[in-house]
C-alpha cells in the first residue's frame, strides 16, 4: 500500500485557491444535462466523483465538451436522455449514484447502476421505495436495499404525495427533488421525521432555481414541484470553491498560524461554510471576505459540545481540532457519518486513538479527549475515504510526524490536496 509520511510541523501560513465544490459540481452537471439549452460550467471540480458523473452522462448520450481548464460545455437533452439502454459504473460517488438513480427511474429506459464494493454497502432502500411510490420499476440485483440496481421504464403516478425518511441521507431527497420535474406533473414530497443535513437541500433548491425550477416548500416537511416544470439552461454557471475542503486549511490556520482560502465567501450557498463559525467557537480568529475566508491562530483552543447536523462533512475536521483543545469535545447528530464512504464514526474513533486520544462513540455522536502529548509516527488507515486522509494531515501541526496510508484516496474530491497542504506548513 502506498504511504505518505508528513513531517512534524508547527506553523501554517499562506493562501489556497480551493477546488470546486463536489456537491455543486455533480448537481450542476446533471441539471445541465437535463435542461433545455447548452450550459457552460466553469471551475468544475476535477476529481474521481465528477469523472464518474461525466462518464455516465456521456454513456447516456449527452454531448460534453471540455473547452478550457475545469470548464465544460453541456448540451442539454430537455429531460429526454438519448440512450435508453445503458450500464453505468459509478465507483463510490454517492453524489452521482443517488441523483442518477432517481433521474433514470423516470427516464423511460432500461439501465443498470453499479459501483465499488463499498457503494454496494451504502443503503439506498429509502430512495428506491420513494421512487416506487411514484411508479418507478427498480429491482435490486444483489441485496435488498442496496446497489447494484436494475431500472426499467416506469408507470408514473404522482397523484399522491411521495413519502421519504429524512434521517438517513439528504442525498435521497436531493435525488427526488432533481428528478421529479422530468415528469412534468405536479409532485409533492413529504419528509418523515427529522431531515438531516438541511444545508445540502438548500444547495439543491438554489441550483434548481438557477435552472428555472422553483420548488414550493412548507418548512422542511413538504416540498412541491409545480406542474409543467422545465429545466432551462442559465447559459453559464460558476462553481463555488468547496467548503468542506476549505475546512482543513481553515483549521490549520486556527491551530498554527494564518491561512486564507480563496473561492469561498460569507454568501456561499454551501452549509459547510459554517464550519468557520464552529472554528470560531473553539477560539479561532475568523475573517470573512466576499470571496475568501481567513483563519488565524487561536490563543487557546476550547472544547465544544456541538450539534453538527448543519455541517456533517466538515464536522470531521472538528474532531481533529479537538486534539488541540483543552477538555472534551463532543460532536452530535452525526448519524449520517455511518453511511458515508466508510463508517466514519468508527473509523475516526479508531484512528484518533492511534494518536493518543481518549474517544467515546455512540450511534450518532463522538467525544474526543486529547492526550497530554500526541503520539508521534502514528500510521493512519484511511478506509478509501478522502476525508479521513485530509483530516489526519492536520495532526502533523502538533509537532509530530504522521503517516497516511493510501493517500491517493483524496482523488475523490481534491487530487492535489497534499501538495497544497505542503505549501502552507512549516517546520
Amino acid at each position: 500500500m502506498e504511504q505518505l509520511t508528513l513531517p512534524a510541523s508547527h506553523q501554517a501560513q499562506g493562501a489556497i485557491a480551493l477546488p470546486g465544490s463536489k456537491s455543486i459540481s455533480n448537481r450542476t452537471l446533471l441539471l445541465a444535462a437535463q435542461a433545455n439549452g447548452t450550459t457552460e460550467i466553469r471551475d468544475l471540480l476535477a476529481s474521481d466523483d465528477t469523472s464518474r458523473m461525466l462518464e455516465a452522462l456521456q454513456t447516456l448520450g449527452i454531448k460534453l465538451e471540455n473547452f478550457a481548464q475545469n470548464a465544460w460545455r453541456v448540451e442539454g437533452c430537455g429531460g429526454n436522455f438519448p440512450n435508453k439502454n445503458a450500464e453505468l459504473f459509478l465507483g463510490n460517488a454517492g453524489t452521482a449514484f443517488r441523483p442518477l438513480t432517481a433521474a433514470l427511474a423516470l427516464a423511460g429506459g432500461n439501465y443498470t447502476l453499479s459501483g465499488v464494493p463499498r457503494m454496494h454497502e451504502r443503503p439506498i432502500g429509502d430512495l428506491v421505495e420513494a421512487l416506487r411510490q411514484a411508479g418507478a420499476d427498480i429491482q435490486y440485483l444483489a441485496n435488498n436495499g442496496f446497489p447494484p440496481l436494475k431500472i426499467a421504464p416506469p408507470q408514473i403516478d404522482l397523484s399522491k404525495p411521495i413519502k421519504i425518511r429524512g434521517d438517513v441521507s439528504s442525498q435521497f431527497l436531493t435525488a427526488l427533488l432533481m428528478a421529479l420535474p422530468l415528469a412534468r406533473q405536479k409532485a409533492t414530497i413529504e419528509v418523515l421525521g427529522e431531515l438531516i443535513s438541511k444545508p445540502y437541500i438548500e444547495i439543491t433548491l438554489n441550483l434548481m432555481a438557477k435552472f428555472g425550477v422553483h420548488v414550493e416548500r412548507d418548512g422542511w416537511q413538504s416540498f412541491t414541484i409545480p406542474a409543467k416544470s422545465n429545466y432551462i439552461s442559465p447559459k453559464e454557471i460558476f462553481i463555488e470553491g468547496d467548503a468542506s475542503s476549505a475546512s482543513y486549511f481553515l483549521a490549520a490556520g486556527a491551530i498554527a498560524g494564518h491561512v486564507t482560502v480563496e473561492g469561498l465567501g460569507k454568501d456561499s450557498i454551501q452549509g459547510d461554510v459554517r464550519f468557520a463559525d464552529a472554528l470560531a467557537l473553539m477560539g479561532g480568529n475568523i475573517r470573512y471576505g466576499a470571496n475568501h475566508i481567513t483563519a488565524s491562530k487561536a490563543e487557546k483552543i476550547h472544547a465544544i459540545d456541538l450539534d453538527c447536523n448543519h455541517i456533517p462533512d466538515a464536522a470531521m475536521t472538528l474532531a481533529i481540532v479537538a486534539l488541540f483543545a483543552t477538555g472534551t469535545t463532543t460532536l452530535r447528530n452525526i448519524a449520517s457519518w455511518r453511511v458515508k464512504e466508510t463508517d466514519r464514526i468508527a473509523a475516526m474513533a479508531t484512528e484518533l486513538r492511534k494518536v493518543g486520544a481518549a474517544v467515546e462513540e455512540g450511534a450518532d455522536y463522538i467525544s474526543i479527549t486529547p492526550p497530554p502529548q500526541l503520539t508521534p509516527n502514528a500510521v493512519i488507515d484511511t478506509y478509501d475515504d478522502h476525508r479521513m486522509a485530509m483530516c489526519f494531515s492536520l495532526v502533523s501541526l502538533g509537532g509530530v510526524p504522521i503517516t497516511i496510508n493510501d493517500p491517493q484516496c483524496v482523488n475523490k474530491t481534491f487530487p492535489d490536496y497534499f501538495s497544497q497542504f505542503a505549501k502552507i506548513v512549516k517546520a
